[in-house]
């Protein structure tokens, strides 16, 4: 038969026995957390479970341990839950958790090989050399036959040339469109401290 937990306060006695323990508790959270200050939380959250708790105490036994088991499970506890959390105060994570919409990169890569279609057969090829497979201006001269400066200036000219057929002016045009941004970031609410 399960023994069902008595309303009778905690007793004078088991008052003064878990006062007396506070030091070593303390001692003992400090070790666990590694900051006062987090210390005196912890110690401040077991007396109150141990308050809360204290006909589960059984009397004889030994208090320091009860209260220590008790301080070692909260941490635990605490511990796990802040690893799946993370402090974000002022909004600045949630804020870059926003995901741009897939449709637009789809089109946006569409755009692009109309516009890589476009574009001179010498200027196309050294932008797939070096842009796209990697090589370097020595590599893709070889492969062209031609001097390192002549590739130089088709890559130069490419990526101008393509920039101009994308409406591509700046970095900051490259990627998800400011609009989608805005209305991302609009969408996070950070609540006022005043």
């Amino acid at each position: 038969m399960k023994a069902e937990r008595s309303a009778i306060a905690p007793t004078a006695v088991f008052r003064d026995r878990m006062l007396r323990e506070v030091p070593g508790l303390r001692a003992f959270s400090v070790s666990l957390c590694g900051s006062f200050h987090k210390a005196d939380d912890l110690v401040q959250d077991v007396l109150l479970k141990a308050w809360g708790h204290s006909d589960s105490f059984m009397e004889g036994t030994n208090m320091r341990a009860w209260l220590f088991t008790i301080a070692r499970n909260t941490y635990y506890s605490l511990y796990r839950k802040r690893g799946r959390e993370v402090q974000d105060v002022d909004g600045m994570y949630t804020a870059n958790l926003a995901i741009a919409p897939s449709q637009e990169g789809v089109m946006d890569l569409a755009d692009f090989r109309i516009a890589l279609a476009k574009l001179p057969d010498e200027q196309r090829e050294v932008l797939i050399l070096v842009g796209a497979s990697g090589l370097s201006y020595e590599q893709a001269a070889e492969i062209c036959g031609v001097a390192v400066g002549t590739i130089k200036s088709r890559v130069s000219r490419g990526r101008a040339r393509l920039g101009e057929l994308l409406g591509i002016e700046t970095t900051s045009d490259i990627g998800p469109d400011q609009k989608a941004i805005s209305a991302m970031h609009s969408r996070v609410t950070v609540p006022s401290l005043s």
